[in-house]
């Protein structure tokens, strides 16, 4: 099955071009000519690799990542600059680009860049599976002794073996999903499915369907009957995460269920029945929403029986270096890569971060550094540029707006896509060996 991709660009001709070189190479190619249909795409169907241009009908290209991103984690974004202008470079590499290319002077790196995103994407995605298959653990074997963790932990463990609905709060990042899967390996529904749904991945019309299935017909494309995640998970729990983004007709629905354990199939005349436990998770306040009329207050009551607070990291930093051993000992394997440890340096930098993104953050950077990493050991060079320029020794950092730092970065993913090959990567850079051999010492690469 071939690799999809989104080009994103307003501009027909080139548009098409692009799409034409890419398809020759083996690749499904979709097209958008603005940010508007290009969601359309992506809420559909995952497509791991996405080239945007800048200057869009609808918006920005560079300051739609972020959103881009939040929807679609999975995918990796190459940013399509005019040329000349680097600085739309520098800030989508911020914003967590994968990589840019300059319109009409990277023609020839387009296809080297795009198959390094593909094979990164998929990569990942395996990566992600594995994880997931291996995070699955009980409520005391959950890592942390700080204060707040452990009172969600003994609160999770009086509630588990019963049916009550919990409503997980807490910051975007903070382990919801795997505190979820916790309680649910230890209630008496372990036996049966753990099914998770995130409720702002989808379109309204497209999160009905996945929720409470559709029959043959009930609209465009549906072909064939479709099962529910309300039916799979019949006799388990179901995980209702970011449920605050749920739309209002489709909060009504789940609250009959709830109550009544009927449901209707979209398309469909007859109820069907499902027995779920729900666990919910908002990084919201939902009284808020509730009273800015964005959430009903009758579903807030229903989930809210009994509500578990998950702390942020930056408030449960004794955890910090437990958890990273235990996502160490996960992720290096994945690697091919074992008894992966960290120098002080490293684990400095990690204790004067400020995780915004929480666990979720940590595991990332762990796993950038094992993949950057030489002789197993993690060192601060392996760390991403915002965290290297927080300063807590003196040292001398690259400014994360200098054009140093992004060439610095630039070398070494080209370094990493060549497998260090050196003559390999001079020929891509289109510079002379002695030069790379030389930023690669200047850079300390």
């Amino acid at each position: 099955m071939p690799s999809k991709l989104l080009i994103i660009d307003d501009e027909v001709k080139l548009r098409t071009l692009l799409a034409r070189i890419l398809e020759r190479e083996g690749y499904e190619v979709k097209q958008a000519g603005d940010f508007k249909t290009a969601t359309n795409f992506l809420s559909k169907e995952k497509i791991p690799v996405i080239l945007c241009d800048v200057r869009l009908p609808d918006g920005n290209g560079v300051e739609m990542i972020p959103s881009i991103l939040k929807l679609y984690p999975e995918s990796l974004i190459i940013l399509m600059t005019a040329y000349g202008n680097i600085s739309d470079g520098v800030q989508a590499m911020k914003y967590g680009a994968y990589d840019y290319l300059t319109k009409g002077d990277d023609n020839d790196k387009i296809l080297p860049l795009v198959e390094s995103a593909m094979n990164e994407s998929k990569l990942k995605a395996s990566l992600n599976q594995s994880f997931k298959a291996n995070t699955k653990l009980a409520l005391n074997e959950i890592t942390g002794k700080s204060i707040a963790i452990k009172n969600a932990i003994a609160t999770g463990m009086k509630i588990a073996a019963t049916d009550i609905t919990v409503l997980l709060g807490g910051e975007t990042g903070t382990g919801k999903e795997v505190f979820a899967q916790a309680l649910h390996s230890d209630s008496k529904r372990k036996d049966h499915s753990f099914v998770a749904l995130n409720c702002s991945t989808f379109s309204r019309d497209i999160m009905e369907s996945e929720l409470f299935g559709h029959v043959a017909g009930a609209f465009t494309g549906a072909i064939k009957e479709k099962k529910g995640l309300v039916a799979e998970a019949d006799g388990g729990t179901l995980f209702l995460d970011e449920i605050g983004e749920l739309p209002l007709d489709l909060q009504a629905k789940l609250l009959r269920v709830l109550e009544s354990k009927e449901y209707l199939r979209v398309g469909d005349t007859k109820s069907k029945t499902s027995d779920f436990r729900l666990i919910a998770a908002t990084n919201k306040d939902l009284k808020i929403e509730v009273e800015q009329g964005n959430f009903r207050q009758d579903l807030l009551f229903r989930l809210n029986i009994l509500e578990i607070h998950l702390p942020p990291l930056r408030e449960r930093m004794d955890d910090l270096e437990q958890l990273a051993q235990q996502l160490i000992g996960k992720l290096a394997p994945l690697y091919h890569k074992q008894n992966c440890s960290y120098d002080e340096s490293y684990l400095n930098r990690l204790k004067t971060w400020h995780w915004p993104g929480n666990i979720r953050e940590l595991r990332n950077v762990l796993e950038r550094s094992i993949a950057l990493s030489n002789d197993n050991i993690l060192t601060e060079e392996t760390l991403p540029l915002e965290m290297i320029a927080t300063t807590i020794h003196p040292v001398k950092i690259l400014s994360a707006f200098s054009l140093s730092s992004i060439e610095k970065l630039h070398i070494q993913k080209v370094l990493n896509y060549t497998k260090g090959n050196k003559a390999e990567a001079a020929r891509l850079l289109e510079i002379g060996a002695a030069t790379l051999y030389r930023k690669i010492e200047e850079y300390a690469l």
